[in-house]
Order: structure tokens, then sequence, then C-alpha cells
């Protein structure tokens, strides 16, 4: 089992390197294309509408001084889902001690936790009336618990001042902690338990440096075991250089692991500094894993080049009969 990518001991806590300046030391060296793929016509993002709630939602995430993964990984879709209200809200910081060449989210030595950040979230949640949200976070290696425990009292202030507000969480692998933080969970339990495969297992060195396959399918296997009554879901990823299938693969150890839920999105480069797209997925493909997602007993199954994690959590969650 590979052990996390380590932050230099001399990197200065609380500045946050992106690009170039995160990849540079992670096992395997990006090798930049010699021509860029071109993007296909499938491949639409809306921009955010100023008539829209889109700064409003903004304005109020810096009041209380919240982040979310759709600003800090430039989500595609965060002009329809600011403009429509929602967000994927992201705790413990905006620096994240892994260094994922994918991931657009920046890298270094995370500042300590804000602890009134949970009620921060909870007066957000209840301010913005959001019947569904998901709270998600960067890694946090630095903390004993992986930050379990700020989880679970995010969870629990939302679930007193928005106790209608249903509630998926996007947890990172707690790696080493893993016993700690499932137990931790007892305390405050999400709607969904979301923690994403992100790619084949094949890819893990080059995409994943500090994270573990079968570790990341114990995770949501072990959860389901100990909270059978709340739903499971992962996502992975395509353009990294995965074969079909392979992505067939892991759909099955997905299911294998006690999985309800999946999402299969198209990768997008987010930097010259971050791994190439490899191919463009066409939909006639994204629709066949889909019917095999159903085929092999996925309650629900988000499938599409633009289908990311979070995006559309609520309906995905109905989709799977989740209810509050």
């Amino acid at each position: 089992m590979t052990e996390p990518v380590k932050t230099p001991a001399n990197a200065q806590q609380g500045v946050k390197l992106k690009g170039e300046a995160k990849t540079a030391r992670i096992p395997i060296k990006i090798v930049p294309l010699e021509e860029k793929l071109k993007k296909p016509s499938w491949i639409r993002v809306q921009a955010p509408s100023f008539n829209s709630r889109f700064y409003e939602i903004k304005d109020i995430l810096r009041s209380q001084k919240l982040h979310t993964v759709c600003e800090e990984a430039s989500c595609p879709n965060i002009g329809e889902c600011f403009g429509k209200g929602t967000a994927t809200f992201m705790i413990m910081g905006d620096i994240c001690t892994r260094r994922c060449p994918f991931c657009d989210v920046g890298h270094g030595r995370p500042n300590p936790l804000d602890a009134n950040e949970p009620r921060h979230l909870g007066e957000t949640i209840a301010a913005l009336r959001l019947k569904y949200v998901v709270i998600t976070s960067v890694d946090r290696d630095d903390l004993r618990d992986g930050g379990a425990r700020h989880f679970v009292e995010c969870i629990q202030h939302t679930r007193e001042l928005s106790p209608h507000t249903q509630i998926e969480v996007l947890v990172p692998d707690f790696r080493g902690r893993l016993d700690i933080a499932l137990d931790l969970f007892a305390e405050g339990l999400p709607d969904v338990m979301n923690h994403n495969l992100e790619t084949a297992p094949r890819l893990y060195k080059q995409a994943r440096p500090g994270s573990d396959y079968l570790h990341s399918l114990k995770l949501l296997k072990d959860f389901k075991a100990k909270y059978p009554h709340v739903a499971t879901k992962s996502g992975i990823m395509v353009g990294l250089g995965e074969t079909d299938e392979e992505v067939f693969e892991v759909m099955h150890d997905m299911r294998a692991h006690d999985i309800d839920m999946i999402t299969i999105g198209q990768y997008l480069q987010p930097s010259n500094g971050h791994l190439p797209v490899l191919r463009y997925v066409h939909p006639d493909q994204f629709k066949v894993f889909e019917d095999k997602a159903y085929e092999l007993g996925f309650k629900h199954a988000a499938v599409g080049a633009m289908v990311r994690s979070s995006y559309h959590a609520d309906q995905q969650a109905h989709g799977a009969g989740v209810t509050g």
C-alpha cells in the first residue's frame, strides 16, 4: 500500500500551490501531449448568468468564510448550480495535503481547523433554505482522525438548523484512520455517503498518488456494513487513459462492495500543469456505461460528459430512493 505523498517539512503553512508547482513532486511526471485533443461538440459549459443567484451565493460564502469545491476545483457546472441556488461546500480549508494531478484544488500545509466552521456552515445552509446539500473536504492527512469529527459536527449543526435538509458527504479516504473515522459518524450520519474512486486501479500511481484503490473500496463497504440504511455512492472520470473494459471492471468492483450509486463523467484538464486528456468519450459510449450500471444493479447512475460527483446530487439521491 503506497504512502501518502509527503508535503515538504519546510513548506509554509497556509501557502497554496497550484498547477505545476503542485504536481512537481508526484511519483510519475506529467508528460504533455504534443498536440492537445480538440474538445468535441458535445462538451458545452453554460456561463454563469448575471441575472442568476451566482454572485449572491458567492457573497454569502465569502461573508461566512466558507469555500465550495465548485470554485476550488474549477467545476464546469458552477454557473448552473450557483444559478439554481445550490452548492457543494468544501470544509476544512482550501489546501489539500495530497497532490492529485487531475485535481485543481491547491496543495500545501493546511491551516488549523476553524472551530466555528460547522456553525457557520449550518447557518449558511439555513439562510439559503437549501433542501439538499453536499459537504466535501480537502484531504487532511495532518489530522489524527482525518477530519471525520469535523464532518460530523457540520452534519450536526446542519441537522439542528435545517432539519428538513438532506445531507450528502463526499469524504476523503481517511488513510490509516478508517476505524476511528467510521465510528465517529455514528454521532451524525449523512443521508448519502460518497467517496470517489476517480479512476481505474492501474492509473492510481500517476493520478492518485498517496491513495489506494482497495482501501477506497473498503471504506465504502465497511461504512455500508456499519450503517446499512445509509446510501453509498462513488464516481470515476474517463479520459485519463483507462479502457472501456477497465471502466466495466471498476463498476463490478463497486457493486461487489455494496455501492448503491455511481457517477461517470469526462475528465477535463484544469491547466497545462495537470494530466492531459487522453480521450473524449462519445455520448454513445456513456450510454453503454449507463446501461451497464443498471444491469449490474446500481440504484442510480448519473453518466455523461458533464456529470460530476455532486452535479444534480439531489436528483441522483431521489432517483436512488433516498428520503429525508
